[in-house]
């Protein structure tokens, strides 16, 4: 499960980190504890040049075929059956994202409540998730939509989660964007991110509220982080 996540990206690195030759017209603020439903930045291959292009999408997908909006946002497609989940299998095959963040969080239950984690890199270096974009048309709306794949955890994921989500490495951006690239090729790539690579956090329980978005919401709040 990945429910909440952060991205500090500033606008001209995404051109550095993920080769992304258009942008919109965006600041690009930065997001401490981004949600289900928000407007996201995404790594897509533009299916009309294939030019690679950052593009702001919905996050949870509405597949091609729907009439109405889900209820319920599907945000996270499971790794062991997304390549045959009617919801997820032709994205798989042929609308494949990079969805770059800097943290992701997940919560420890407490007695005295849920004490939110944040993951993130080790280095502090920003990354991307394993994505999936769709296109709907609803009632004569347009939607650009994306979700992010979830796995197996790492050790230092476990002690928190029983999923995490999947994070690519950078010379897998290619070939995970690539249409023609292998089903189970892309499958291989859908595995822990090493933990030894990794640190989590205990964090400012603002990040509980999806109505907190600030640096609060990442203010580790000083108990020795985990590490693998």
């Amino acid at each position: 499960m990945c429910g909440r996540y952060d991205n500090l990206i500033a606008r001209e690195a995404y051109r550095l980190l993920f080769a992304a030759e258009r942008l919109p017209q965006s600041n690009f603020p930065p997001r401490y504890n981004i949600a289900p439903t928000d407007q996201i930045p995404i790594i897509r291959l533009d299916p009309r040049d294939r030019t690679r292009e950052l593009a702001m999408a919905s996050w949870g997908l509405v597949p091609w075929f729907s009439k109405t909006m889900p209820k319920v946002p599907h945000i996270n497609a499971r790794a062991e059956t997304v390549h045959k989940t009617p919801l997820f299998r032709a994205a798989f095959e042929k609308r494949r994202a990079l969805i770059p963040a800097t943290g992701y969080f997940e919560w420890q239950k407490r007695a005295d409540g849920k004490q939110p984690y944040r993951f993130r890199r080790e280095d502090l270096q920003p990354f991307a998730f394993a994505g999936l974009w769709e296109f709907a048309r609803i009632n004569g709306e347009e939607i650009l939509s994306a979700a992010i794949i979830v796995g197996e955890p790492n050790p230092l994921a476990a002690a928190v989660h029983d999923r995490m989500p999947v994070i690519l490495d950078p010379p897998d951006y290619d070939r995970w964007l690539d249409k023609e690239t292998p089903i189970e090729t892309l499958r291989a790539m859908l595995k822990p991110y090493p933990a030894e690579r990794m640190i989590a956090e205990a964090v400012a329980r603002a990040a509980n509220s999806v109505k907190n978005d600030n640096e609060e919401c990442i203010k580790p709040i000083g108990e020795p982080p985990l590490r693998a």
